[in-house]
């Protein structure tokens, strides 16, 4: 269905296990996504440019989101991430410019390479005691992030992780960060 404009809603059958790669690529009259609860991956680039899309709820049942998954998803305002999503995949929420709240499910263990990068609307973010590490640029730009607390769990933040995020004021590391890559708090 990749640039299929004037697709506006979609409902994904009991028995779909995978939304595949670029599936709903450029559908920018996309407004509406039901995934079903069997659904375990979503495919990289599968909802990319989907601009009307407003909220996403990913249910328990996926474990995967892949690299670019919603990027440029740029009307969406609220993803909310079940509890058994390992991995956030690279760029996956990149340029969610209205995205305002982010719910991350407590087994990602790995948030992706610029992941949540330029999010410019997203004001908190809870990082689960589950992830161990936190990608390069993860949110970089994310200007409107007032407070961050980075848990226990995790032993390494990425370079520029939080590049550019301006109205930081409060920043509690956990015991087990090892390493703090170079630029992380710049500007």
């Amino acid at each position: 269905f990749e640039g299929c404009i004037s697709l506006s809603s979609v409902i994904f059958g009991d028995n779909v296990k995978i939304i595949p790669d670029y599936i709903f690529y450029d559908c920018r009259s996309l407004t509406g996504v039901a995934i079903g609860d069997s659904v375990t991956n979503i495919g990289k680039y599968a909802f990319q440019n989907c601009r009307g899309l407003i909220s996403i709820t990913i249910p328990n049942s996926v474990t995967i989101i892949g690299e670019s998954a919603f990027n440029g998803c740029t009307g969406l305002t609220n993803a909310t991430i079940g509890n058994s999503v390992t991995s956030i995949g690279d760029y996956a929420f990149y340029d969610c410019r209205s995205l305002t709240n982010a719910t991350i499910g407590n087994s990602v263990t790995s948030i992706g390479d610029y992941a949540f990068y330029d999010c410019r609307s997203l004001t908190s973010i809870t990082i689960p005691n589950s992830v161990t590490s936190i990608g390069m640029c993860a949110f970089r730009d994310c200007v409107r992030l007032t407070s961050i607390t980075i848990p226990d769990s995790v032993t390494g933040i990425g370079r520029c992780a939080f590049y550019g995020c301006s109205d930081l004021t409060s920043v509690t590391i956990g015991n087990s960060v090892a390493s703090i890559e170079d630029f992380v708090f710049y500007d």
